[in-house]
C-alpha cells in the first residue's frame, strides 16, 4: 500500500526547492565544521556534509533529466515565484 504524497510534493518545483535547500544548508555545515570544529573531527565532519552535499547535487542532476515540464525555468525563478 502506497503512501501519496502531499499534492505540493507532486510538484517538480517544489520538490527542486526542497533538494537545494537541503543542499545549501548541508553545505553550509561543511563551511561551519571547518571553521569552527578542531582537529579530526572537523575533518571528518567536513568531508562527510561536502560528500552529503555531492550526492544530493547528483540526485538533482537526476531528477531534472526525467522532467521535461515546459513550465520550470530553474530553482531561482521557483523561489521567486513563492515569494511573490
Amino acid at each position: 500500500m502506497a503512501i501519496a504524497a502531499p499534492r505540493a510534493l507532486a510538484d517538480f518545483g517544489t520538490r527542486s526547492v526542497i533538494t537545494h535547500s537541503i543542499m545549501a544548508l548541508t553545505f553550509l555545515g561543511a563551511i561551519i565544521s571547518a571553521l569552527f570544529v578542531e582537529g579530526q573531527l572537523g575533518l571528518i565532519s567536513f568531508v562527510a556534509f561536502v560528500n552529503f552535499t555531492a550526492g544530493m547535487w547528483i540526485c538533482q542532476s537526476i531528477h531534472s533529466l526525467g522532467n521535461v515540464e515546459e513550465d520550470y525555468d530553474g530553482v531561482l525563478n521557483e523561489v521567486l515565484e513563492y515569494v511573490r
